[in-house]
């Protein structure tokens, strides 16, 4: 036994990569924010501008 494998923790290994997965989509979800928050008008339709402006 000269050649030992290294104690591999899978627990931790899915922990961590959960923890990642819901880093990545919580960045998605802030720059989506984010960005609505910049320009709220800039993907609605024109349809529905042109039915309020008529009113």
């Amino acid at each position: 036994m000269d050649n030992p494998t290294p104690y591999i923790d899978v627990d931790k290994g899915f922990a961590i990569a959960f923890f990642l997965l819901l880093c990545f989509f919580l960045g998605v979800v802030i720059v989506r924010c984010a960005n609505f928050i910049m320009d709220p008008y800039k993907d609605m339709p024109a349809s529905m501008w042109e039915e309020e402006c008529a009113m």
